[in-house]
């Protein structure tokens, strides 16, 4: 990389592939959830990520690159993580705690990759790309404190009590 407009590419790219990532592990997320709240949740979730998708398909074709080119590695070790803590539980007590764990962290590294993509299109005086990802970012913030419920109210007790 050697300019603003190759880290702004590569940094859409990674956002593209961790979103694209993301629905897919929704998918079994939701599926494996045993609370009805939760479920609806990441069914939400997953109907803000596909307009979260089209976004950075607005903001890549704004900037004349391809959205797709790179693999968001951090995701895809978080994904993989997730699974793996899945696969381990033994107790369907545990497992809305678990997966709302799994799905808080992956909702962390979009908060960190969204604040960082925002500002720095506010530096490079792109303005409109700036409002699009703290859309994004607004969005991945609620879901993250809309799990946060999730697990105190209900989630946590539950794998308290098991």
């Amino acid at each position: 990389m050697k300019t603003m407009q190759d880290l702004m590419q590569h940094m859409v790219q990674d956002l593209y592939s961790a979103e694209t990532q993301a629905l897919d592990a929704m998918t079994e997320l939701a599926e494996r959830a045993t609370s009805e709240e939760l479920r609806q949740a990441f069914e939400v979730h997953q109907r803000e990520t596909e307009q979260q998708v089209q976004r950075l398909e607005q903001i890549a074709q704004h900037l004349g690159i391809e959205p797709e080119g790179e693999t968001c590695l951090a995701m895809q070790g978080l994904i993989d993580e997730a699974q793996d803590l899945l696969e381990q539980l033994e107790d369907d007590q545990l497992t809305d705690a678990a997966i709302i764990g799994a799905a808080q962290k992956m909702e962390h590294y979009e908060i960190a990759a969204y604040g960082t993509a925002r500002t720095l299109a506010q530096q490079a005086g792109q303005d409109q790309i700036a409002e699009l990802f703290q859309q994004t970012l607004d969005e991945e913030k609620a879901t993250d404190e809309k799990l946060t419920g999730i697990a105190t109210s209900q989630a946590n007790q539950k794998a308290v009590q098991s």
